[in-house]
């Protein structure tokens, strides 16, 4: 049996700047953090004359070209795997539609484990790239490059999606020490409510298409504070980081009326009135997890347990898309 694993991620800034329709006109940049919560994908040849998938639903079909979910259907053909003796298993720590992630995240795996499948090393540059393609440009999803990447890549990692199409990644530059006070101060709780991305995420990539001025300003001013958002991290600046967080998610409101609700207005605001220095939504927005960014976390964390919200364990993923 082959075992594959890819991490979440959560986006530190920027984010919203890497969907093709904004990045091929302007440039894109994302600070992005792989974290230790992930996406398994189990492959195994079975004496079963049928292709079994298993996911939210299990499918039993006799040929590749009938499984109905898009990605491992796309996935097989792109990767020439025909058999229909196998089965393939998909398993998550965090359900999808929760802003982390995780169809980039289970894109990925997928396509590490059946290059493994056919004996094949890929680059994760090379496997970024595969999983970008087909969510974006087999299937026509109106998602973004970012979580494809940090999947693939892991760390704490900056990235500039360029307009030719192509992506520069390098490792954010900050001391071992900077980057676990950041993991320490970091408090994710989730909603409870869960979303497609591509339905949030459609208003934004339809504007950004008709070059609609405040959308293009917006993303414009939220790439400046990715950049903005690096720069206090690698300079140990981590008080800064949460203000322009708090920046970021008043002008990320901004973008799409059904970015925040009344439920997640008052969370955000307990949080703050609580210690948080900024905080966003994780994602497209909508719903998913809420993570804020603070030095006194045990009144961050009180608070927001004491208003029915749960919190998951945060810490950062240095190894990326895995065979293990």
């Amino acid at each position: 049996m082959i075992i594959g694993r890819s991490p979440l991620r959560i986006s530190l800034g920027g984010g919203g700047t890497d969907l093709p329709s904004y990045y091929r006109e302007h440039g894109g940049f994302v600070v992005s953090a792989a974290i230790t919560q992930y996406v398994h994908v189990t492959m195994h040849r079975t004496p079963l004359k049928e292709l079994v998938v298993r996911y939210a639903q299990i499918e039993r079909v006799a040929r590749a070209a009938e499984i109905k979910h898009p990605i491992v259907r796309e996935a097989l053909k792109l990767t020439g795997i025909s058999e229909s003796n196998i089965e393939i298993t998909s398993m998550a720590d965090v359900p999808a539609g929760t802003g982390l992630g995780s169809s980039g995240s289970f894109t990925t795996c997928l396509l590490k484990v059946l290059h493994k499948y056919k004996r094949h090393f890929i680059h994760p540059r090379e496997l970024a790239e595969m999983a970008c393609h087909i969510e974006i440009d087999l299937l026509g999803e109106p998602v973004g490059k970012q979580d494809q990447y940090i999947a693939a890549f892991g760390g704490v990692t900056a990235f500039d999606f360029h307009p030719d199409g192509s992506v520069s990644a390098r490792p954010v530059n900050a001391p071992e020490q900077t980057l676990d006070l950041l993991e320490d101060n970091l408090v994710i709780v989730s909603t409870g409510i869960y979303r497609a991305a591509s339905n949030v995420l459609k208003e934004q990539d339809d504007k950004s298409r008709q070059n609609d001025k405040s959308m293009i300003d917006n993303l414009h001013y939220v790439k400046e504070l990715g950049h903005r958002s690096l720069e206090a991290i690698e300079t140990g600046n981590l008080a800064e980081f949460g203000r322009i967080m708090h920046l970021h998610w008043q002008h990320k409101k901004q973008r799409s009326g059904i970015m925040s609700n009344a439920d997640i207005d008052r969370w955000y605001d307990l949080a703050m009135d609580s210690g948080a220095l900024g905080g966003k939504l994780i994602g497209a927005g909508g719903g998913g997890f809420l993570m804020f960014y603070t030095e006194q976390k045990a009144r961050v964390r009180r608070a927001l347990s004491e208003a029915g919200l749960m919190e998951i364990k945060l810490g950062f993923d240095y190894e990326g898309t895995k065979i293990i």
